[in-house]
Formats: structure tokens, C-alpha cells, sequence
């Protein structure tokens, strides 16, 4: 989102607590999805933080892999389905391209969770569990409420002439500054204004759908730090699942929540498929799009969609922002 406060733009303009404290455990959670990958996606079936026993959890479908994970210091789960049976899941449920279906490996069921919204008809429902009859309970499909649908709206904040938007983080190359917010809110690269209807600057570049992110350049002289309101943002890092992350965005504020899940799809509709995002139940609502996601003072995630509210909860996805930051060849700061 976007603030403005005696004069300052900034991520946000509400005071945040400390930054969490980092895990304890032996492995990390990055060490320990670098593991997984170097075992291989038929040997294990991702990982997980687990907060209460302070490890990093490795899920594995083979002794060996057990074996392995153990001697590397964290801890192995046994498990029937493997990353490679539940991303051949995951590409049957995008093949029956459904609006309102979201898709995502979950590391602690062990299963492809699959989420429907109130558009999904009993007939589409019937074709989705036809396309994925062949994987068992290796998938599970659950109707959630509400509709999934990219967070834009009309109010104040950062403004096109059609919508409203919230920033994620302000990042620079160089000696040029810019903001970093969702890809469907820079379509077809619009100026940007403050809603004192100052101009900002243009859209220099957008990725929607397949990724959700998109680069404003400052071409005046509104004001831009490094912060989220007064938490200041020093690193980007990637997510993980158990991660406590909070959100900000223009519409709702300030939201916590955790990871749930990561490489999440999401079907919005008119061929909008949007691949590698960030489960979370963190809620959002319209005009939040674009909104920052972090843990302490690290970027994580700009925000993408998601269904339900702030008044009875929901489920919110997130365009990790190391993809962002490398694709556009700038940093946060």
C-alpha cells in the first residue's frame, strides 16, 4: 500500500512490532528445502518449520532419505505421496481449468490441497474430481467461501484512473528509485498518483498472469524510504511453510498470520492463471493488491488475491518478491 505522512510515501504508516526472532533449529528452514532438492522430488515431499519443536522438518517417502535428513541434523517424516506424485496432481487440477480453483502442495497433510470458490457449478465439480480421480487421497478438494479474485478496488491509496492499489517495497537501482506492487495492478503500464492526486511516476514494467508483479518508477518529488510504516526493511528472503509473516495493505492495515503453503496456483478466471505464489492465512481485501507480506524487517511477498475478509477470515496469496527484485535487477533498502 501506500502512505503518505508528513510528506514521507511509504510501504506503510502504522508502527510494527520487533522483527521475530529467526528459528533455532540445527537446519534451517532454507537449508533444509535445499536438502529436499538435492534428495530429489521422488525421495521427499517438501518441508515444514515446526515451531513447537523448533526443527525444521523434512518430508521423505524412503529410508535412505530418512537417513539422510537425519544425518544433516533435521528431522525426517515418513510419508506416502511424493513432490513429484502431487505436482502430477496439481497439473491435472490446472488442466481442468476451473475459475475459482486454487491449488497447493501441502507439506503437513501430505497431500494436493484443493480449494474451490462459489462459482465452481456441481458440474465443474464433478470434471475436476474426474481429472483427478487417478491420484486417490493424495488430493483433497475443499469449497471455501467468497470468491477468489485479484485484490484491486477504487478508493485511496495508489491510484490509476480505473483503480487502486497498495505499495509492497520500495526499491532502488543505483540512484533510481522505485516501488514494487502486484502485476494486475500495472496492466497495460499505468501512471500512478497519491491520493492527494500527486503524480508518482510510470509503470516501467508488469508480469500478469502466470506471475503477479509489477515495477512504478518515482519521477517526482514525493518522498520514499526503506520501511513498512516505522519497521524498517533491510533483506528479501524466500518463505516457508510455518513461517508467522504479517501484511499490509491500504484497504485493511496491518494482518498476521503464517505460511501454508508455497508454489501455490491460483485460477482467477479469463484464462488468469498465476503459478508459484504464497499460501497464507493472512486476510486481505480489495485494494490490499500489491500490499507488502514480511517477517521482521525481511521483504517476502507482494500481495496477489485470495478469497474470504478481515471481518470473518480468509485465505490470501502472495507473489514472493525474490523473483520481483530479481527480475527487475533491484533491492530493497
Amino acid at each position: 500500500m501506500i502512505a503518505v505522512a508528513s510528506g514521507l510515501l511509504a510501504a506503510t504508516a502504522f508502527a510494527l512490532p520487533a522483527a521475530s526472532a529467526a528459528p533455532t533449529a540445527k537446519v534451517s528452514p532454507d537449508a533444509a528445502a535445499s536438502l529436499a532438492a538435492r534428495l530429489g522430488a521422488n525421495a521427499t515431499a517438501g518441508t515444514y518449520y515446526d515451531a513447537a519443536a523448533k526443527t525444521s522438518v523434512v518430508n521423505v517417502t524412503t529410508q535412505a532419505a530418512a537417513d539422510a535428513v537425519r544425518a544433516a541434523g533435521a528431522t525426517p517424516r515418513l510419508v506416502d505421496h511424493s513432490t513429484a506424485q502431487l505436482l502430477k496432481a496439481g497439473d491435472a487440477t490446472k488442466s481442468a481449468d476451473i475459475a475459482g480453483t486454487a491449488w497447493s502442495v501441502d507439506t503437513r497433510t501430505n497431500a494436493l490441497e484443493v480449494n474451490i470458490d462459489s462459482r465452481v457449478t456441481a458440474a465443474q465439480l464433478a470434471k475436476l474430481r474426474q481429472a483427478t480421480a487417478g491420484y486417490g487421497d493424495a488430493v483433497h478438494i475443499t469449497r471455501v467461501s467468497g470468491t477468489f479474485s485479484k485484490l484491486l478496488s477504487g478508493g485511496d491509496a495508489i491510484y490509476t484512473d480505473s483503480w487502486r492499489c497498495s505499495v509492497g517495497f520500495n526499491v532502488r537501482s543505483g540512484s533510481t528509485y522505485y516501488f514494487l506492487t502486484a502485476g494486475h495492478c500495472t496492466e497495460g503500464y499505468p501512471d500512478y498518483y497519491t491520493s492527494s492526486n500527486a503524480y508518482i511516476g510510470p509503470t516501467v514494467g508488469t508480469s500478469f498472469p502466470t506471475n503477479d508483479y509489477g515495477i512504478v518508477r518515482y519521477d517526482s518529488s514525493v518522498a520514499h524510504d526503506g520501511t513498512v510504516g516505522s519497521q524498517d526493511i533491510t533483506s528479501a528472503a524466500n518463505a516457508y511453510v510455518g513461517e508467522s509473516v504479517k501484511r499490509r495493505g491500504s484497504t485493511t492495515g496491518i494482518h498476521s498470520g503464517t505460511v501454508q503453503a508455497l508454489n501455490a496456483s491460483v485460477n482467477y478466471g479469463n484464462g488468469e492463471i498465476v503459478n508459484g505464489l504464497i499460501k497464507t492465512n493472512v486476510c486481505a481485501e480489495p485494494g490490499d493488491s500489491g500490499g507488502s507480506l514480511y517477517d521482521g524487517t525481511k521483504a517476502i511477498g507482494l500481495t496477489s488475491g485470495g478469497s474470504g475478509n478481515c471481518s470473518s477470515g480468509g485465505t490470501t496469496y502472495f507473489q514472493p518478491v525474490t523473483e520481483a527484485l530479481s527480475a527487475y535487477g533491484v533491492s530493497v533498502y
